[in-house]
């Protein structure tokens, strides 16, 4: 699945609920899952069901916002290191 797929996906069945609730408080729910992504790390269980709950919310909260998750994921991150340009990096940028 694309990412824009899964973007508009999302927006068709939860936007109308997404603008309800706001930008403030569709963040403050990312933050929780990103404490449920820690838990279930910490734990060992759920780990691929929490990064799947974090990459909605956040996806919930670039709609809200207005922005194109990917094309701003291929403008940040082109397919190659930005400081080195190689491909797998050899500066060690983190």
């Amino acid at each position: 699945m694309e990412i824009s797929y899964f973007q508009k996906m999302i927006a068709e069945i939860y936007m109308h609920r997404d603008i309800e609730r706001g930008i403030e408080k569709t963040m403050l729910w990312v933050v929780e899952e990103v404490g449920e992504l820690a838990e279930a790390i910490r734990k060992g269980k759920n780990i691929g069901e929490e990064i799947a709950d974090v990459i909605a919310w956040v996806v919930s909260l670039a709609n809200l916002c207005g922005v194109d998750v990917e094309e701003e994921i291929i403008k940040k991150y082109p397919m190659i290191c930005v400081r080195c340009g190689k491909k797998p990096c050899e500066c060690g940028s983190v």
